[in-house]
């Protein structure tokens, strides 16, 4: 994410911007043709081409500069992050009062930083959040978590942490489990402009990267054997996907295990990428050798190109937001269609993607204020976080 394009946005709406592009290059957060992402699973086509009619947002609750959403298995609860630091619990269409869980005075906050990712374990007994320690760091923490979804404050564990101090910007912040129960974490490049020091193509860091650990077969963690650079000397085993400027979200396919990737552009083009399930890691995609499916640092061959790129500034174009495969019961039509969304354009689309090729893309809204991330409940119905503070459920119209 950078400023140059949204200052007045983060200086009127004082939260996260979700990643916004950063500076011209090569100053003031790809190459002759590259390979094809891989085919995805058959279930990702979407089935029909057919148009997927019209939505609108019905808000649920509201908070304070929200940043991300999480449900945990039995409970009918959304939980939703707050960029100071909050946690808190929406219900019955009734944002309770009462924070989950508090750590504010744990964290850095302001522009890039703050509390900016939420998973809970499978089993719904652990919530995993990531935030900015107080230097700047990113940092995963782990927290025990009671049947009736009250946080136990005092069992609070720090994961894994990154230095992330030389610049605010690029945290990253995703944190998705699989269905094995692996948890993945979405870092930036380290932020600057360009990717000066080179983390995005650098094995050696966790900067510019998509990890997968076991964060409760270890301590502080595990690393899966069948990591792809367990074996290579000089890689942190933890890498699961590299070469990415700042994955501000991504998510998984709930009926296919696929992975959907948005990665915020540094000055010309935003990107989805795209993981199918069969994968075993190890894919290279591209950064900062190249921007979307074009040159930036090297005339080389690199990587896997994205499934999906468009073009800043056009419509007021700033910063992707990565958002999910629908798959609810509510909206049909929408049923296999990746959604995602632009900060500064406003508009929500959803994609049709066959045999690693969009075929399709629809624009299914318009005109919203900052919108922050997408959010997913139990049933696969979605939901969307904007930066005055709604959370509001896509519904038919």
């Amino acid at each position: 994410m950078n400023y140059r394009r949204l200052s007045a946005a983060v200086a009127t709406a004082g939260l996260l911007l979700a990643g916004c592009s950063a500076e011209k290059k090569p100053a003031p957060s790809a190459v002759p043709s590259t390979p094809a992402a891989p085919a995805p699973s058959s279930a990702a086509s979407g089935g029909s081409a057919a148009a997927p009619g019209k939505v609108r947002l019905q808000e649920v609750g509201r908070v304070d500069q929200p940043t991300g959403m999480a449900v945990r298995k039995g409970d009918s609860a959304l939980y939703v992050i707050e960029q100071q630091g909050r946690v808190r619990a929406i219900r019955d269409g009734r944002t309770v009062e009462r924070p989950v869980l508090d750590i504010g005075g744990q964290i850095s906050k302001g522009g890039e930083r703050g509390l900016i990712g939420i998973a809970f374990s499978p089993d719904g007994r652990y919530l995993y959040l990531d935030a900015t320690a107080p230097q700047g760091d990113v940092q995963v923490l782990e927290y025990r978590v009671a049947a009736d979804g009250s946080v136990d404050a005092g069992s609070r564990r720090v994961v894994i942490t990154q230095e992330h101090r030389e610049n605010g910007n690029h945290n990253g912040g995703q944190l998705a489990f699989d269905e094995a129960g692996l948890l993945y974490i979405g870092i930036g490049d380290g932020g600057g402009a360009g990717d000066q020091h080179g983390n995005g193509q650098n094995l050696g860091t966790l900067l510019g990267k998509i990890l997968r650990i076991d964060p409760r077969g270890g301590r502080p963690y595990k690393v899966p054997a069948s990591n792809p650079f367990v074996s290579k000397a000089g890689a942190r085993p933890e890498i699961w996907a590299y070469g990415l400027r700042n994955p501000w979200r991504f998510s998984f396919d709930s009926a296919t295990g696929d992975l959907w990737i948005g990665d915020v552009g540094q000055n010309a083009y935003e990107e989805v990428d795209f993981q199918p399930a069969a994968s075993k890691g190890g894919e290279n995609y591209g950064w900062n050798a190249r921007e979307g499916n074009h040159k930036f640092r090297s005339d080389a061959q690199v990587g896997v190109n994205p499934v999906l790129e468009y073009k800043l500034h056009e419509g007021n174009a700033c910063s992707v937001i990565g958002g999910f495969v629908y798959r609810g019961e509510q909206l049909t039509n929408l049923t296999g269609r990746y959604l995602f969304a632009d900060y500064c354009a406003g508009w929500v689309k959803a994609l049709q993607l066959k045999n690693g090729k969009v075929t399709n893309q629809w624009r299914l809204l318009d005109g919203l204020d900052g919108i922050t991330s997408f959010g997913q409940d139990s049933d696969g119905e979605l939901y969307i976080l904007t930066s005055d503070g709604a959370v509001s459920r896509l519904v038919g119209q």
